[in-house]
């Protein structure tokens, strides 16, 4: 890292992330607490991915990306995830016209910018492939057709916690097309008592939009310019490696309750995910503690348990920390 011009490029970052103040100052008119969730948020924006959040209902999920939608001038669809939907109650379907004999195209709400899919994990397999062809190829098909979505495309779905009744795992496959599974927490006493003044009160602030679509693109831009040392990314593929093998890593007794590792994509996505970091931090450069920082929620769901660590009621979350704590920092 030594021989890279960390103050230019950082002065040069610092200047480029001015609208992220902007947008920061609307969406906390609205929010109350939940820093991290809003972080997370930007960081998938500004680094193309989508987020798959995990909690109870009532923690402000719908209002953070309807917010951010406004705040960027953005479209934004909720599409609540039931066991009877369809393909074409997300995607859109042909409409047969007995006047002219022909077909149109309806689109559905996947034809946004911002994306909501409440309750993911209630909906049918023709439903996640549908969407899963819209996450991974930003296009969707439609009889015999191909639309393509806009570049600006943001999936957040949401999923009640596995034990509650009526909910089903997600295929692994489709849970890997997410860059980050965050888990959204209760908030804190100081904060939900803001919440309570600020929602039996006045009328909320009215959000206004401050920061353009093309302010983003421009942005992913920027991300992918931020420097990556090439220890660092050794050090990303340690800690991939050791959920494969952990064995390699002096990590012999994790070997029995892991399944399956992270896959490729999980490198991918923690290298993007920090330069999204760092950029939001002003910062023209990735460290070590940017890949640790976001690692539990790029590999989280990616790491799957053996029978042997659900009986030791061991999830991947912990395993995860553990190979993060034993791992060489370079």
């Amino acid at each position: 890292m030594n021989q890279y011009n960390h103050g230019q490029s950082t002065e040069r970052v610092q200047r480029q992330t001015l609208f992220i103040h902007n947008l920061l100052g609307e969406i906390s008119k609205v929010m109350v607490g939940q820093e991290g969730l809003v972080e997370r948020v930007l960081i998938a924006l500004l680094a193309d991915g989508h987020i798959l959040l995990e909690g109870v209902p009532g923690l402000a999920k719908t209002l953070l990306i309807k917010t951010v939608a406004q705040a960027i001038h953005a479209n934004f669809s909720r599409v609540q995830f039931t066991p009877d939907l369809l393909p074409a109650d997300l995607v859109g379907t042909q409409i047969y016209s007995p006047k002219t004999g022909e077909f149109s195209v309806h689109v559905g709400p996947i034809f946004t910018n911002f994306l909501l899919a409440d309750e993911i994990n209630r909906a049918p397999a023709k439903v996640q492939s549908a969407l899963l062809e819209a996450m991974q190829e930003r296009q969707v098909t439609i009889a015999d057709k191909t639309f393509q979505l806009d570049r600006l495309f943001l999936v957040l779905a949401t999923q009640n916690p596995i034990e509650q009744e009526g909910t089903y795992p997600l295929p692994e496959a489709q849970v890997d097309r997410f860059m980050m599974k965050v888990v959204v927490d209760y908030p804190s006493r100081a904060d939900e008592r803001t919440i309570l003044d600020r929602m039996t009160g006045g009328p909320l602030a009215a959000v206004q939009p401050v920061v353009q679509p093309e302010d983003i693109l421009r942005a992913r831009e920027h991300v992918r310019n931020i420097y990556v040392d090439d220890r660092i990314k050794d050090y990303v593929l340690d800690i991939i490696t050791a959920t494969r093998f952990p064995e390699r890593a002096g990590l012999a007794s994790l070997r029995p309750l892991i399944e399956f590792g992270a896959s490729p994509r999980a490198g991918i996505y923690m290298i993007l995910a920090s330069k999204a970091y760092a950029y939001l931090k002003g910062r023209g450069y990735v460290t070590p503690d940017d890949i640790k920082h976001l690692a539990p929620d790029i590999l989280r769901h990616r790491v799957i348990t053996t029978y042997e660590a659900e009986a030791e009621n061991i999830n991947s979350a912990q395993l995860v920390q553990e190979i993060l704590n034993r791992i060489d920092v370079p």
